[in-house]
């Protein structure tokens, strides 16, 4: 991918806030007012501790919700304004690899028709066509043509998983939120998966937002790196300046937390531990959300929410230290 294809900004979310009304009147912001932009041709990773907002805030940008604050833009337009012609074409453009490949696929359907589903909904080749596309995107993803008249009961949660990204990939989209894709795999399987990603990228010019909670895996595969926290977004940088330069003490704290595999380097290792109370989503203080724990706080923190500024080229972080 060129430079210059990747200087265009493919999505840009704005403003998003999405929250959600519970019992008693209570508020729980999962997302809060965050803003970011993705380029064309780019793996953005999006990551956090569980909770954070992070499925959330994909979610909204593929319209699954209807979010309380801000836009959406893709290819510049607000995806909230589409004509139903024009969201069609959306909903075909931008697919999501859901994150439980167990639930996300319908037991009743064979593989060959949960795959081919979204081409006959899209009229993207003739019915006799189908399968021979179909059977195309199952070798695509390292599965086989004696796999299409299968049910999904039938098969492994790699497997399963690479149905999942065979139906994304149906619909020729540009854009895929990519939900903890390889979360609910072994190990073992998980390098497969990214590479097979790493590799539709490359081949078919996918833009990706890849969602997790494991660093090590996100500097794999991404570009860049936003990391969340309680719903909003802390730091943004390239990834390998994420890794040689953390600056948001939350960040610091991910890094640390990353299983190292040598005993020597786990003995050299500095691990940060916090402490305190984890604010709470629901009605969340106006405030820094990770004062309570942040071993760096102040007065400052606490009265007020930092925003997120760039700090040196193309590096942002929320903190007041900065």
């Amino acid at each position: 991918m060129s430079d210059n294809k990747k200087s265009e900004v493919l999505v840009e979310v704005e403003d998003l806030s999405q929250y959600f009304r519970i019992a008693r009147g209570k508020v729980l912001k999962a997302v809060d007012h965050v803003n970011f932009k993705i380029h064309r041709g780019e793996t953005v990773g999006l990551v956090g501790e569980s909770g954070c907002g992070k499925t959330t805030v994909g979610r909204s940008i593929l319209k699954l919700y209807t979010p309380d604050t801000g836009k959406v833009f893709y290819g510049g337009q607000d995806v909230f304004t589409f004509t139903p012609e024009e969201d069609m074409a959306y909903r075909k453009n931008a697919q999501m690899i859901f994150q439980n490949p167990h639930s996300s696929l319908n037991p009743r359907m064979t593989v060959k028709d949960i795959v081919g589903v979204g081409m006959r909904i899209h009229k993207l080749a003739k019915t006799n066509k189908i399968d021979q596309r179909v059977e195309k995107l199952l070798r695509l993803v390292g599965l086989s043509k004696d796999h299409m008249s299968r049910f999904p009961h039938e098969f492994s949660g790699g497997q399963k998983q690479r149905i999942g990204i065979a139906r994304a990939l149906s619909v020729e989209p540009e854009f895929i939120v990519c939900d903890e894709p390889i979360s609910a795999l072994d190990v073992s399987i998980q390098a497969q998966v990214l590479n097979m990603l790493k590799q539709s990228q490359d081949e078919l010019g996918l833009t990706y937002l890849f969602i997790a909670h494991d660093l090590s895996v996100v500097k794999y595969i991404s570009d860049r790196i936003i990391v969340m926290y309680l719903g909003t977004v802390v730091e943004e940088t390239e990834s390998e300046e994420l890794y040689r330069n953390p600056l948001h003490p939350y960040t610091k704290v991910l890094l640390s937390s990353i299983p190292v595999a040598d005993p020597e380097q786990v003995r050299r290792k500095k691990r940060l531990v916090v402490s305190g109370e984890v604010a709470s989503p629901i009605n969340p203080p106006n405030s820094c959300r990770f004062a309570s724990r942040c071993p760096h706080v102040q007065k400052q923190c606490h009265e007020s929410i930092p925003p997120l500024k760039e700090v040196s080229p193309g590096h942002k972080v929320a903190c007041i230290l900065y």
